[in-house]
């Protein structure tokens, strides 16, 4: 199984990638042959802010929780 980034391109209503040569010679791919593609987005950046607001532990508290047994 090979890996490999594509971007996705607008083709008429829909969207296409295009299979590297590479990938298509080493997997052995025909043209019409029905293959399984498996779709992994990379996240965004800002898709991960404010994923902890609800956590409101003050740093004080972490930090003396961190400090315990060191004193």
């Amino acid at each position: 199984m090979s890996e490999t980034e594509c971007i996705a391109r607008k083709w008429g209503n829909s969207l296409g990638i295009v299979i590297p040569t590479e990938i298509v010679q080493e997997e052995g791919i025909a043209e019409n042959e029905t293959i399984t593609v498996i779709f992994h987005r990379r996240p965004k950046v800002k898709e991960f802010f404010g994923l902890l607001s609800d956590w409101k532990r003050p740093t004080e508290e972490i930090k003396k929780d961190m400090k315990k047994g060191w004193e």
